[in-house]
């Protein structure tokens, strides 16, 4: 059915391009008879024309062929209709942003200046004195020294034998026993450490704020004024008239503005601090035990045997040895003279400069932030409008 459809399209459309009409203007209820007038008076070279148009792929069996069709195949049209489609895009939508915006304060702060001043220094410059200074010189004088020559005398001198006597011994054995020693264990126990922290303190500053405040004046108006009619009709003029008129005159108001200034304060904070704690614990330690063991001791029996023994006899010898004398020489020897020199020294003077503080001030930021918005995009649809048949023209 949808191949029919197609077919009639095609065959309507190549008529009205023949023809010079448009399909789409007639009424829908008059397009019926247009259609078969325009039929029946062009039918064979709107064939023969369709079948040179259509492309290799279009002219298939079905198109053009003879075959039977049915009599009660729906007529119409393609028709293009105008849909409302619903989507989802993203659009950027401005928000304020609470930022901090760097500005400069100038302040004045007290500085030192370097400046050159005179004064009188001084110095120590070099001199020559003659002076008597003592000196040693070692010279050579006799002396007698006692000195120690060998020699040799026959005494009687003891000596000892060797004997073997029974004996108990005392000796050590080892034992263990158990005691308590002293130990050292390490502990952590808290303790509060006082620190600073930064704090923001509130202070009140002086700050001069200008405001406007009404006051009336006097103003002069020169010239001849009106002022109205008495009862009799006569005018009453006035010259050089006074006006009160309204002012604003600027005062200016000492305020105190509220700011933030760092300060240090104390805080405790925890911490943890190692000590040692002397335990005792059980160990065991070596001793030694007393015991008896009988023994074979070795004893020395004194006897009394010649000997030759070398003695040492005292001598004199005359020697020379040295001996220090003091003499007097003299010397020349540099001093140090005290003199003023002027001179130049730097010294600092205070001053007041102008300085650019940095301090942050809150702005509100106009920001882009995606969202999504739902928006309906008109979209061409193709319908197929069945198209009825009435005799004659309405």
């Amino acid at each position: 059915m949808q191949e029919v459809h197609d077919n009639y399209r095609r065959r309507l459309d190549f008529i009205s391009r023949r023809s010079g009409i448009d399909s789409q203007s007639i009424p829908l209820r008059n397009r019926s008879v247009f259609n078969r007038n325009i039929i029946k008076a062009d039918t064979q070279r709107a064939i023969v024309g369709y079948a040179l148009a259509l492309p290799a792929d279009e002219s298939a069996p079905g198109s053009l062929s003879r075959s039977k069709r049915s009599h009660h195949e729906p007529e119409g049209y393609w028709s293009k209709k105008l849909t409302w489609k619903t989507e989802w895009v993203k659009v950027w939508k401005h928000e304020k942003k609470l930022i901090w915006k760097p500005e400069w304060k100038k302040t004045q702060v007290p500085a030192w200046k370097e400046v050159q001043v005179p004064v009188w220094k001084e110095i120590q410059v070099p001199d020559w004195k003659v002076i008597s200074k003592p000196a040693w010189i070692e010279k050579q004088v006799p002396a007698w020294k006692e000195i120690q020559v060998p020699d040799w005398k026959e005494v009687k001198v003891p000596a000892w034998k060797e004997i073997k006597v029974p004996d108990w011994k005392e000796i050590q054995v080892p034992d263990w026993k158990e005691i308590q020693v002293p130990a050292w264990k390490q502990i952590w126990v808290p303790v509060w450490k006082e620190v600073q922290v930064p704090a923001w303190k509130e202070v009140q500053v002086p700050e001069w704020k200008k405001s406007f405040v009404p006051e009336w004046v006097k103003e002069g108006i020169h010239g001849e004024h009106y002022l109205g009619k008495d009862d009799h009709g006569s005018e009453y003029t006035a010259h050089d008239i006074w006006k009160k008129k309204l002012i604003w005159k600027p005062v200016w108001k000492k305020v105190w503005k509220t700011e933030k200034k760092q300060i240090w304060v104390p805080q405790k904070k925890m911490e943890w601090k190692s000590e040692w704690k002397q335990i005792w614990k059980t160990e065991k330690k070596q001793i030694w035990r007393t015991e008896k063991q009988q023994i074979w001791r070795t004893e020395k029996q004194q006897i009394w045997i010649p000997k030759k023994e070398q003695i040492w006899r005292t001598e004199k010898k005359q020697i020379w040895i040295p001996k220090k004398e003091m003499i007097w020489k003299q010397e020349k020897v540099q001093i140090w003279r005290t003199e003023k020199v002027q001179k130049w020294i730097t010294e600092k003077k205070e001053i007041w400069k102008d300085e650019y503080k940095k301090i942050w001030v809150p702005v509100w930021k106009t920001i882009e932030v995606p969202a999504w918005k739902k928006i309906s995009k008109p979209v061409w649809e193709k319908v197929w409008v069945k198209v009825h048949h009435h005799h004659g023209w309405d």
